[in-house]
């Protein structure tokens, strides 16, 4: 503050190599300077080009931009042969700068959370499913709008804008802790089992939540899913990397792989390639064994097995989401309490201004 002192009459000093300014008194609210008028007359140049410049800050103090609106200047004249001039430190850009800095805080967090929407957006499997993408994209961009007009309402000193947001952001966190909590609750399940003579893991439907299964059990919106499922490349491109059945039998694959692209172990199908394999003469072991197909458009697509590998990749991705998603929920509470009680703080010490100081002496 002192800096900006200096730079302020210290102008109006080299102007006219007569003005002098004696520091009264500087405490943590605000700074007295005393300029004494002594042996300067009302017309002389110096008080004049005092005032002009005076005014210049009164209209920059007026202009409601951060930047400019550093400190709130008042002048007062106990008598004639000098002038003082209360410098107020609470209007200061410090409050500015601590509001700015938590919202955009704030606003970074909305990055992983918009990022986790886009990046299962673009996973084969959640693109065909369409469950969690959106919410989390919507949810993201609704953080960084609030955290915005936070940051409005924090550097232009609105007041209605912010307590919007301290009310807007609160329900956004509450909806944020309750997806987080939710998606653990449904990922908890589906551990899965090994395969018979294999050394991955096979999934049953009976495995996860009522309502994962749900989502594919349903034969309309399995058809879409699989109709999704079945344009892509996630079979096809098994053939091209696997030329050898120990290769294929020792890769680790996706839960959906191993699902839909080939028979379920226990069916007791022979390797000709990834995709393409013998009918034993017993096919009888489950369901799945009779709807194996070596159609290239059908394999195990209609299988059971298809659509509990899709739920075990699907939870797999979500656990991997929920992590972050924490992580980025602590901090995001914890910003929200810095501003708050930054906010409390604020209300409560609002009456040791230099203004009400002032109406009190």
């Amino acid at each position: 503050m002192l800096e900006i002192t200096i730079i302020v009459f210290g102008l109006a000093k080299c102007i006219t190599g007569k003005l002098k300014l004696i520091l009264i008194k500087e405490g943590t609210q605000f700074i007295v300077i005393r300029v004494p008028l002594a042996g300067l007359k009302l017309g002389n140049i110096t008080l004049n080009i005092f005032f002009i410049f005076s005014c210049t800050l009164s209209l920059f103090y007026a202009i409601p931009f951060p930047v400019i609106r550093h400190f709130s200047i008042r002048f007062i004249r106990p008598q004639r042969k000098d002038i003082l001039i209360i410098l107020d430190l609470t209007d200061m850009a410090a409050n500015s700068t601590i509001v700015g800095v938590i919202n955009f805080i704030t606003l970074l967090l909305s990055i992983p959370v918009i990022g986790a929407g886009i990046w299962l957006a673009n996973e084969p499997d959640n693109a065909c499913v369409k469950i969690l993408q959106w919410p989390l994209i919507i949810l993201g961009t609704s953080i960084a709008v609030v955290a915005l007009l936070g940051f409005v309402g924090g550097c232009w000193r609105i007041t209605w804008l912010l307590i919007f947001y301290l009310f807007a952001m609160f329900i956004l966190i509450l909806v944020f802790a309750c997806l987080v909590v939710l998606i653990y609750l449904i990922t908890n399940q589906g551990s899965g089992h090994p395969a018979p003579g294999r050394i991955y893991l096979e999934h049953d439907l009976d495995d996860f939540s009522g309502w994962l299964r749900r989502k594919v059990t349903n034969p309309y919106k399995w058809d879409r899913i699989r109709s999704c499922l079945n344009s892509t490349d996630m079979c096809s491109e098994l053939n091209q990397r696997y030329r050898i059945a120990q290769d294929f039998f020792n890769a680790r694959l996706t839960s959906i792989q191993y699902g839909c692209c080939m028979p379920p172990a226990e069916c007791g199908y022979s390797y000709i390639n990834p995709t393409y394999w013998l009918t034993p003469n017993n096919t009888a072991a489950s369901m799945d064994c009779l709807q194996w197909s070596n159609d290239q458009m059908q394999l195990c697509f209609h299988c059971d097995s298809c659509k509990a590998g899709l739920l075990a990749n699907l939870t797999k991705e979500w656990r991997s989401v929920d992590i972050i998603l924490f992580i980025t929920l602590v901090v995001l509470i914890c910003m929200y309490l810095i501003g708050f009680c930054f906010a409390l703080r604020k209300s409560k010490t609002g009456d040791t201004s230099p203004r009400r100081h002032k109406q009190n002496t």
